[in-house]
């Protein structure tokens, strides 16, 4: 198996998968509605549908360095407005994580060993998280999803989910 295969593994047991950690982010927000996820948790801290938004949009960034492109922040920005908080628009910003997950896959899929262990083309920011090879930027983003999922897990308790 190579690492990229690996790789690919980690994300798929994260998203939807049997992770080590506990369950899979699907699993997790399984159930939550959209009224549930835009509730405001308390002291400030980011509602569940502000953690999927900043998930998805990291997961883009990711696929879109690992194709070589120099490092940015994400499309959308770190932490995205959730805007009207419809069922429909929920529905949407799920099937964006989905979505993320599937061109994370993709770009990694057949990515050579020799390649992961090249650096990224952007020098050293630890805020923006450059400056590493490509096999810690992946790996990057799987304990990215693993700490979001975690917060989004103690936000369903603590808020009675």
């Amino acid at each position: 198996m190579s690492e990229a295969e690996r790789l690919i593994d980690q994300f798929q047991r994260a998203h939807d998968g049997d992770p080590w950690h506990g369950s899979p982010i699907t699993a997790i927000l399984k159930g939550v509605t959209a009224r549930q996820a835009a509730k405001p948790p308390p002291n400030g801290a980011h509602s569940i549908w502000e953690l999927v938004l900043h998930a998805t949009g990291w997961r883009n960034e990711v696929a879109r360095r690992a194709t070589g492109a120099p490092a940015q922040d994400p499309e959308q920005g770190d932490w995205p407005e959730v805007g009207d908080p419809t069922p429909e628009r929920w529905k949407a910003a799920l099937a964006a994580l989905d979505a993320s997950h599937a061109r994370l896959v993709d770009v990694v899929r057949g990515m050579p060993d020799a390649k992961l262990l090249q650096p990224t083309n952007d020098p050293r920011n630890r805020e923006l998280g450059t400056g590493v090879s490509y096999y810690e930027l992946l790996h990057g983003i799987v304990q990215h999803d693993a700490y979001h999922a975690g917060q989004i897990a103690i936000l369903k308790r603590v808020m009675g989910l």
